[in-house]
C-alpha cells in the first residue's frame, strides 16, 4: 500500500511540476487557463468513451474560476511571516502559562 500511495503522490508532484503549477505565479495562472480550456472537451470525450450519450447543451458549463495563484501565494507568505513574527512572544506567553499551571498544581 505504501509503495502504491508513494507512487501516486510522486506522479501527482511530477504532473504538477511538468504543467508549471510549482513555478512562478504567472506559470500557475497559465496552467489554470490551460486547464479551464481543456476541461469541457475532456468531459465530452470521456462521456462518449464510456457510452453516455451527451448532446451539446446537456452538460452545464464549466464554472468560471476567478483564482489568482500569485495572490494566493502572497497571502500564504504573509500569513506564514505573520505567524513567525509573533512566535517568540507566543512561546514566552505559553511558557509563562505552563509554569503558572505547574506551580498551581504543586501548591
Amino acid at each position: 500500500r505504501f509503495l502504491i500511495k508513494g507512487s501516486l503522490a510522486g506522479a501527482a508532484v511530477y504532473v504538477a511540476y511538468d504543467q508549471g503549477l510549482l513555478g512562478s505565479g504567472t506559470q500557475g495562472a497559465e496552467a489554470l487557463r490551460k486547464a479551464q480550456s481543456a476541461l469541457p472537451p475532456a468531459i465530452h470525450e470521456w462521456t462518449s468513451y464510456i457510452g453516455w450519450e451527451v448532446r451539446t447543451g446537456q452538460l452545464p458549463p464549466a464554472p468560471k474560476i476567478d483564482f489568482s495563484p500569485s495572490d494566493s501565494w502572497n497571502k500564504g507568505v504573509q500569513t506564514v511571516m505573520s505567524a513567525l513574527s509573533v512566535a517568540p512572544a507566543r512561546a514566552c506567553e505559553y511558557t509563562a502559562e505552563g509554569w503558572k499551571y505547574v506551580k498551581d498544581l504543586v501548591k
